[in-house]
């Protein structure tokens, strides 16, 4: 339940973590406790840890109210829906591929102002099917949900400063901002430099959680857009204003 704690740094938890592999009753008990909490165990290894997953109504579970007051969340309808547009984003640029989840010794790299260009070229991708449904008169309420849902991103800044320079709260880079920073302090993310806003690279467990959100229609829908790009064989990601082919290239 600490998620920054790690097998690599307790000896006592490293050999919890192999006894769980080794010992079958072991292994069983644990996750009979995990049941009665609630709580999915996503995974179990020495790179993760223990990566729990709490199911809904678990009392593990994290409400609305308290990611908003974690990431003092503004305007609570509008701001939730873009908070998960930035946490949908920063997945799919972290692990492009499918090939990415497989691999546990691969790492992600992203950056603030990576996923706000990613964001933006996915609303101009869908502002153009949104103008192509009309002209073909077709009803722009079969339109895919996520589609309707991208409208809401661009009517916000990308950024803007207070009058004492900081980042102005509503604008996307700063909601983008505290996503990172949360999923940061829940261990799936680590800093590494203020360029771009801020960029930070992917943990172990972050990959496990994000093996579990990679089914989901959402974030196929907004691979398929083809707006998130691999062009560095170092690993490093970069965005592409039109939908483009991609060789693959070693991570």
């Amino acid at each position: 339940m600490r998620p920054k704690h790690l097998p690599a740094r307790d000896a006592v938890y490293a050999g919890l973590v192999r006894r769980y592999h080794e010992d079958d009753a072991f292994a069983e008990l644990v996750r009979a406790f995990a049941e009665g909490l609630g709580i999915s165990m996503l995974a179990v290894t020495q790179q993760s840890g223990a990566v729990p997953a709490p199911r809904e109504e678990s009392p593990f579970e994290l409400k609305i109210d308290e990611y908003a007051r974690r990431t003092a969340l503004g305007n609570r309808g509008v701001d939730k829906m873009l908070h998960g547009l930035a946490h949908l984003a920063v997945a799919a640029l972290s692990f492009p591929r499918p090939d990415d989840l497989a691999n546990p010794a691969y790492v992600g790299y992203v950056a603030v102002a990576e996923v706000d260009a990613v964001l933006r070229d996915a609303c101009a991708v869908l502002e153009r099917r949104a103008v192509e449904a009309e002209e073909n008169q077709d009803a722009l309420d079969t339109a895919p949900e996520l589609e309707r849902a991208w409208r809401a991103y661009t009517r916000r800044p990308a950024a803007a400063s207070t009058k004492d320079g900081r980042l102005a709260p509503d604008t996307t880079r700063a909601i983008i901002t505290k996503a990172l920073r949360f999923l940061t302090d829940q261990g799936f993310l680590v800093f590494r430099n203020a360029e771009d806003g801020g960029s930070y690279r992917t943990t172990p467990r972050y990959q496990e959680q994000v093996r579990e959100v990679a089914a989901s229609a959402a974030f196929r829908e907004l691979l398929d857009l083809e707006v998130v790009s691999i062009t560095d064989p170092s690993g490093s990601l970069a965005v592409v204003a039109e939908p483009a082919s991609v060789d693959g290239a070693d991570v």
